[in-house]
């Protein structure tokens, strides 16, 4: 897959469609790589007439891995962000989001809509508040403010992302199918054998634990995004599960109120994450959610 080098790092990404069709960049969230956005997910968004972008986050996949400065502690940093005392993070949320822009800007892309997921979703409203005029449209998927008050876990759910990471490939996807379980909700059928196979992949392509814990302090040191958001006046769709256990539906009711005129599409069913029986009704939102824009997105010459 190619490289980009993106604003001092470098981040692995691929491209699905036309490279003329408007671009439509997809965000993962949090330890999750590009790959999490299915093949056939990114292929019916190509259908729809869209030029499809992803990318592996820093810290994930095959990105660039940020070092901590020593004495970092991730647990220390999760402890005094929730206590509301400062933080030194290696990196925000902000950081991300320029890493975003940077990838469009070596790919020559002026202004995209842009779909982001759970963190993916944070660093997606990151970019419409920092540049509104790149962002075509905003699409925000199982997300929240960072107003600490919505969009909670279930304390199952907050265990999971505290629990010790495994270290071996199969107690990895084992955890991972666990986990995955959880995540799904009870609702709609849960397809082990797939979460078995996309966690073995996920495993064999990039396991980098440490990563993880360093984007979550990025989330928490990051703060309130409520305020600026209400100043967004990017075309904003936010697209949330009411049966999800990691960011509460509260989150994505939150983030609607907060953005003047954007749309609330509640998924009956949907947990934290993104389940082949709801791909269709998503990829018809995010169709119809871009086709209302006004501007058609452009792109400049690509860098040499």
């Amino acid at each position: 897959m190619p490289r980009a080098q993106a604003n001092g790092i470098e981040l692995e990404y691929d491209t699905t469609g036309d490279p003329g069709a408007p671009p439509l960049l997809l965000v993962m969230g949090l330890g999750a790589q590009m790959i999490a956005w299915d093949d056939e997910f990114c292929e019916r968004l190509a259908a729809r007439g869209f030029w499809v972008i992803r990318f592996d986050n820093r810290d994930a996949g095959l990105s660039t891995k940020v070092e901590a400065a020593e004495g970092f502690s991730v647990m220390a940093a999760i402890g005094a962000a929730l206590s509301g005392g400062p933080v030194d993070a290696p990196y925000l949320l902000t950081d991300m989001a320029a890493d975003a822009f940077g990838l469009l800007d070596q790919l020559g892309v002026e202004r995209a809509h842009v779909v982001g997921a759970s963190m993916g979703g944070m660093i997606a409203q990151t970019m419409a508040i920092a540049h509104p005029e790149r962002v075509a449209t905003l699409t925000s998927i199982m997300s929240t403010t960072g107003n600490q008050d919505v969009g909670n876990a279930t304390p199952e759910a907050l265990a999971l992302l505290m629990a010790t990471p495994p270290t071996t490939r199969d107690e990895y996807v084992a955890n991972a199918v666990n986990s995955s379980r959880l995540l799904h909700g009870s609702v709609l059928p849960f397809d082990e054998g797939r979460a078995a196979t996309r966690a073995a992949a996920s495993f064999d392509r990039c396991f980098n634990p440490a990563g993880v814990g360093r984007q979550l302090v990025a989330i928490l040191a990051s703060g309130d995004r409520t305020p600026s958001l209400a100043g967004c006046r990017v075309p904003t769709l936010v697209i949330h599960g009411d049966a999800d256990p990691l960011v509460h539906h509260s989150g994505g009711v939150a983030t609607a109120e907060a953005v003047p005129g954007a749309e609330l599409l509640t998924i009956e069913g949907m947990g934290h994450d993104l389940p082949v029986e709801k791909w269709d009704e998503i990829v018809d939102a995010v169709a119809a959610h871009t086709a209302e824009a006004t501007a058609t997105p452009a792109r400049q010459p690509q860098a040499s």
